[in-house]
């Protein structure tokens, strides 16, 4: 099955700063693999009109229902989400994370998994700026990601 993010409304190249924060430039955005902080999927600057990310991923179908897996899926079973990873990108290509937003998947409703299991494809939509302008972060769930099948 494939997990397809699709990302509008990219924040910029550059992070204002805030308290405890001194702010950032060159901003790229990624998806994380699971255990491997650094690897990062598909690095887009933070000025691109837009960004697609698509994931292989398994539909397991448990007593709880299905439960999707994946090398870029992190948590525990029935408690996955995707990372989506902020940071700021060097002259050598180093990259330098600062936040994340966590796109969680217990957020979708499970007939719109059940149809997504039958399609093959399971699409999140969002945004990825927040009220301030800056990079999406914390736990994103409806209404701030759109759920449906491919």
């Amino acid at each position: 099955m494939e997990l397809r993010i699709v990302a509008t409304d990219l924040p910029g190249r550059s992070c204002a700063p805030g308290p405890g924060f001194p702010g950032a430039d060159e901003v790229h955005g990624g998806v994380q693999r699971r255990g491997r902080p650094g690897e990062l999927l598909g690095l887009r600057p933070g000025d691109a009109p837009d960004a697609t990310w698509s994931l292989e991923c398994a539909a397991v179908r448990t007593p709880r229902g299905v439960d999707l897996r994946g090398p870029y899926l992190q948590g525990g079973p029935h408690a996955r989400f995707v990372y989506l990873s902020w940071g700021s990108v060097d002259r050598a290509g180093g990259f330098a994370m600062f936040r994340r937003a966590k796109l969680m998947l217990d957020a979708v409703e499970p007939e719109t998994v059940e149809a997504a299991v039958v399609s093959g494809v399971l699409v999140a939509r969002l945004g990825l700026t927040d009220g301030r302008g800056n990079p999406l972060c914390a736990a994103v769930r409806p209404p701030a990601v759109t759920w449906s099948a491919g």
